[in-house]
């Protein structure tokens, strides 16, 4: 599946096919669960602040890493340039959760509601990437199916710990 029949440029498909993408989903919905108890106000602030720390972190480690394997020699600026594009996928994938989110903290949906939407929302989005991902390399409808359900398995994981936390 090319970029053309996804209707997406390549590099937000390059952004979105990243593991940064996925595991911020997984973060995103951990964050969720965790603030099961709360508002819709409490679960995006959560959300947001910590999506923005971890980003920051894997950008501050992704800038060590490629100074230390080219020696310096990559320079600073480079390297931070290289680690904070190749970490943009987990601020990207949290946008449609904190969309939601933002819907319960405006009371355009009730917070519960908000907090359940946002987490099917990441489970389907986990699903869509695992599907699109096996896409961009084999043509089989099964493996694509096995990979956006396996993919879509850690969203619904963190549902079913939502579910039992929540009762």
């Amino acid at each position: 599946m090319t970029d053309d029949q996804l209707h997406v440029t390549p590099r937000i498909a390059r952004v979105l096919m990243s593991e940064e993408a996925i595991y911020g989903l997984i973060l995103v919905s951990g964050m969720i669960v965790v603030s099961a108890r709360s508002t819709s106000l409490i679960a995006f602030t959560t959300v947001a602040v910590t999506v923005v720390v971890f980003y920051a972190a894997h950008v501050y480690a992704g800038t060590l890493g490629r100074l230390a394997v080219s020696e310096g020699q990559r320079g600073l600026r480079s390297s931070l340039a290289a680690a904070a594009r190749q970490s943009s996928g987990m601020l990207l994938a949290s946008i449609a959760p904190l969309i939601v989110l933002l819907l319960g903290t405006t009371r355009v949906i009730a917070d519960d509601t908000a907090l359940w939407c946002a987490l099917i929302v990441n489970t389907v989005v986990l699903g869509a990437l695992g599907w699109t991902a096996v896409a961009r390399w084999s043509t089989h409808w099964w493996a694509r199916l096995v990979s956006a359900l396996l993919t879509a398995a850690f969203g619904g994981i963190l549902i079913v710990l939502k579910a039992v936390i929540h009762h």
